[in-house]
């Protein structure tokens, strides 16, 4: 359906159940031509020590024609925007995803949902707010998509939050992207794979971009350069391994 993805997990954390090799081969199958790991921050129970994320270094770039993005899926983790992916971190990773767990970000209200969101956004560390219409987080969604407007960062449809995971997230995706629709925003799609088998797999983003007659040119996985030119907006150098993208 589109040939980037831009979220998914490996057995780094450990609730996931396949490893960068599988997702290559996964990727070659699926005619995806460029994904981003994004295993979760070390703040999760389940996370890998940060030392995973430093030493993502030694990657090949591009392995039998697929290019592989160095990322994180980070924590929000208070009202401040905070997340837990700082210092040298920072400069190992190509892509920065961060959004709310539980078990670092109990639940609260919405408004501190969304001061937590939007401070996040400012900060200038984050490219892309996962599952932020996950319903155990209300958030100001005229606010949220206002400032993620304002500081260049795209808002995620994730594909498990309609398949297995945060049930009921429907209704607010669906507001989520006819805002940013109507904001001018950028919307990012994730397969939020946790097994290699779903790669590429936004089928439940289909519909709701659908629905809701979302143009093409704002979403950042039509094509590889376009997510590319999107990083190197946002301060990314040029990927010399990247240039045929």
């Amino acid at each position: 359906m589109y040939p980037v993805d831009l979220h998914m997990h490996t057995v780094a954390s450990t609730h996931a159940y396949s490893n960068l090799h599988d997702y290559i081969a996964a990727a070659k199958q699926k005619n995806i031509q460029l994904f981003a790991i994004t295993d979760h921050g070390p703040d999760m129970a389940d996370a890998p020590h940060y030392w995973h994320f430093i030493n993502m270094r030694i990657w090949p770039r591009v392995v039998d024609g697929v290019g592989i993005l160095r990322g994180i899926e980070a924590n929000i983790k208070n009202t401040a925007g905070e997340i837990d992916c700082t210092g040298p971190m920072l400069d190992a990773l190509d892509l920065i995803v961060a959004g709310f767990h539980e078990p670092v970000f109990p639940p609260q209200d919405k408004a501190a949902h969304t001061e937590a969101m939007i401070a996040a956004m400012a900060s200038g560390n984050v490219h892309i707010i996962s599952h932020p219409g996950n319903p155990k987080f209300p958030v100001d969604i005229p606010a949220i998509v206002a400032a993620a407007a304002k500081y260049q960062v795209a808002l995620e449809l994730n594909n498990s939050s309609f398949t297995h995971s945060r049930k009921g997230s429907g209704p607010n995706c669906r507001a989520i992207a006819e805002a940013v629709r109507d904001a001018g925003g950028w919307l990012a799609l994730g397969s939020d794979s946790h097994t290699a088998f779903t790669l590429g797999d936004f089928h439940e983003c289909r519909k709701i971009l659908d629905e809701v007659a979302f143009p093409e040119d704002r979403i950042l996985n039509v094509t590889p350069r376009r997510l590319l030119n999107f990083l190197e907006s946002r301060g990314m150098a040029p990927i010399a391994e990247f240039a045929a993208f």
